[in-house]
This record gives C-alpha cells, structure tokens and sequence, in this order.
C-alpha cells in the first residue's frame, strides 16, 4: 500500500502528468485513504487538468460556481418576489409554475435518494459541511407538496370538502428527522440530482442516476477531511463529467441506436461467445435475455451488485480504462464466465438467481483477472461435463464456475 501511494504521490509532484503512466497506475488500483482516489477520480472524470499547478485555481472557481447554482437556482417562490405572482397564475412566466414542475422530478429524486445503498448507514448519517445559506430544504419541500396534495371528496351534506389521500407506511418514514440546520448525506445527493436536473432539461433526473452518484460521493466524503469538506460540489462536477460520457444508457429513445446500452449488451454477449461459447449458447437456449442482468450491470457500472469499497476498486479500473468503458464490459463477461459450470448446469429459475443476485462470496481480484485475460484474447477454457439429468439447483450453491475454489474474500449484503 505504501509503495502505491508514493508511486501517486510522485506522480501528483510533476509539472505534467503523464497520462499513460497515470492511467496504467490507477487501472491497477488506487490506494484508500489520503485523499488519493478523489484526487485520481477528479483527473479521470475531467474535472481537473493534467497539470497539478492549476488545480487549486480550478476547484476555486467550479466550487464557487456550484454554491451560485444552489443560491439562483434552489429558490423558494415565497420568499421576496412579485406579490402578483401566486400558486394560481397562469403567466409562462410565473416562477410557481415553474416550481410546481420542478416538484414533479424533485418527488422522484427524493424517493431515489432516501433509500440509496440501504445496507449502509451513511447515508442517514448527518453531513459535516450541511449547506446552510441554502434558501430552502429539498426534503422539506417535497415533505410539504406530499401534504398539500390533497383530493376533492363529498361531504356528508352532498358538499365538496379536501381530504388528504391515504398513505401506506414504508421504510422512507421510519428515518430518524435530523435536528433543525442539519441535513443527511442522501440530502445532500437529493440536491446534486436535482441541480443536474435543472441545468440538463434534455436528460433532466432518471431513475437509476442516484446509484452512479452514490459511490462518487460517499468516495470523496471518506477520502480525508479535505475531499470531505468540499465533497458536495466535487461529487457535482464529476458525477455531470461521469454522466456526460454514460448519459446514451439513460435515454430511451436511444436504447436500440449504435450509442444505446442495447449496442453495449449485444456487445458483450458477443464477447461472451468469442471466449466460451459452451455459456453463451446455454444461456441464450434457456430464453435469458442478456437485459434480464446485463442492463442493470452495464447501466449502473455494478453499483448494485457489490459493495461500495468494491465498487471504488472497480472504478478505478473503469475509469482508467483506455478504450473507456470497454472494460467493463470485459468484467461482465468474466461475472458469466466465473460462474459457468453453474449456468451451464443450471435451469432458467437458477441462473436468473445467480444473475439477478451475483454470488456473494466473489473475489473481485480474480475477477479482475479474469477479465484481464479475456481482453487480451489470452483465456484458455475447458468444457463443462452436463449430466444427463440437469439437477434443479445448479452447482449445490457457492462458488462452482471457473474459479471454483480460488475465491478467498467474502461480502455480506
């Protein structure tokens, strides 16, 4: 660990960074702690240039930029504007109308937010660096628009009256309300997602955005106290930077175009068969659509499927990645590949479940591996002896693909 953070170290001490050399060390894996991911990640997303003389310039003026954006852009239509324009006015001008539509994605964001990563903590857990000058709470906001969305019902008399629709209980309620000027990590998402939103209408917030911002943000709170402190607005910059280079998988009417994730689902099912074709004709005679796992995987770069000190290790190898983003299509082959005797065994009700839910006791390095080799044409595969009688359970559970019993690291979800 001490080597590879002077190897980053020695880097960041250059007038230029060399960005073959800079590349190759993060696909390899950043080091935790010391504020060096962040570091790595900003560089890798775009978000600051190759020559770190320049780097307290540029984070000055992009975090001064994102604090103006939640000062002119987070407005509360009560406070100090024309008296004349009222919840009811009709004017194309009129800032409530515009915040009642704001309210309609914000609503979504907000139930995105509040269960993000729900097997961890943090996100429930209060901020350090709350922003205060705020001029209103995002939570609070949608909180009041829920209770105002009232209905129209007869009264006992034959009259009209308002009542307040009936809500069911979910887990959203149970969360512990932070003391007045606090505010939740997932706050602090909520309001990244919903300045995006704004100042991308054309994308605007889809489902699935809050898991891409999850570990970018939770990476820099953890990072040291610097990257903790100015967390929010580098999350920001590199989550639009991140999403600039994804956003084609987000948008529907581009999902069947060269662009679209069913191009990058296609692809990687044409990998699959280049390197084991035994697997991939399995799978494809048992009716599983490579969109039954493969979209949420290639969609959300994994952030579902491991936990976050993983997924921070996949990153890194993602973002490095020279041909951008080809390896992680590389990865989800070796995901198949790892498990192949039990997917070639196994029935369709099994393998949707190894799909759906990947194995919990799997290394990640050897995966990694894995995947290594798969992009440098260098796996050698044997085939995979099928009994006469496919059993119901493929494998009897646990590791039973190539890898067998190499994995040595566990994950609890």
């Amino acid at each position: 660990m001490s080597n590879k953070k002077e190897v980053f170290q020695k880097i960041f001490s250059s007038e230029k960074i060399n960005r073959n050399d800079f590349d190759r060390a993060c696909f390899q894996g950043v080091p935790d702690g010391c504020g060096i991911r962040s570091t790595c990640w900003k560089i890798l997303l775009n978000y600051l240039p190759s020559t770190p003389a320049d780097w307290n310039g540029v984070l000055e003026k992009q975090r001064n930029a994102y604090n103006q954006f939640i000062l002119t852009m987070i407005v509360d239509p009560n406070a100090g504007h024309d008296s004349s324009d009222h919840p009811l006015s009709s004017s194309p001008t009129s800032i409530w109308s515009e915040f009642f539509k704001e309210n309609e994605v914000l609503s979504q964001i907000d139930k995105d937010v509040r269960r993000l990563c729900p097997d961890l903590s943090f996100f429930q857990q209060p901020t350090k660096y709350p922003a205060t000058f705020c001029s209103q709470s995002l939570r609070t906001r949608v909180e009041q628009a829920n209770l105002q969305a009232m209905q129209v019902t007869k009264s006992k008399s034959g009259g009209s009256q308002l009542t307040k629709p009936r809500k069911k209980y979910n887990d959203d309620d149970a969360y512990q309300i932070l003391p007045q000027g606090q505010e939740a990590h997932w706050e602090v998402c909520e309001r990244i997602l919903h300045i995006f939103a704004l100042l991308n209408p054309g994308i605007s917030y889809v489902q699935g955005m809050n898991e891409i911002l999850g570990p970018i943000y939770y990476t820099f709170v953890t990072d040291g106290k610097e990257a903790e402190k100015h967390a929010e607005a580098d999350a920001f910059f590199c989550f639009t930077g991140l999403m600039s280079e994804i956003k084609d998988n987000f948008i529907k009417i581009l999902d069947n175009s060269q662009c679209g994730i069913t191009h990058d689902m296609n692809e990687l099912m044409a990998i699959l068969k280049d390197n084991d074709e035994q697997l991939h004709d399995a799978i494809t005679e048992r009716g599983i659509k490579p969109q039954f796992f493969s979209f949420r995987w290639i969609t959300l770069l994994l952030s579902q499927d491991f936990l976050y000190p993983e997924i921070q290790r996949l990153w890194d190898s993602f973002f490095a990645d020279r041909d951008r983003f080809k390896f992680l299509l590389y990865f989800c082959c070796a995901m198949l590949i790892a498990q192949r005797t039990r997917l070639i065994r196994g029935d369709f009700i099994d393998n949707m479940k190894v799909l759906q839910r990947y194995p919990v006791e799997t290394d990640i390095y050897q995966l990694l591996q894995l995947a290594c080799q798969i992009r440098e044409g260098k796996l050698r595969l044997q085939p995979v002896e099928v009994p006469e009688t496919t059993p119901t359970s493929a494998g009897g559970g646990g590791n039973s693909g190539i890898l067998g019993g190499l994995f040595s690291k566990t994950r609890n979800r």
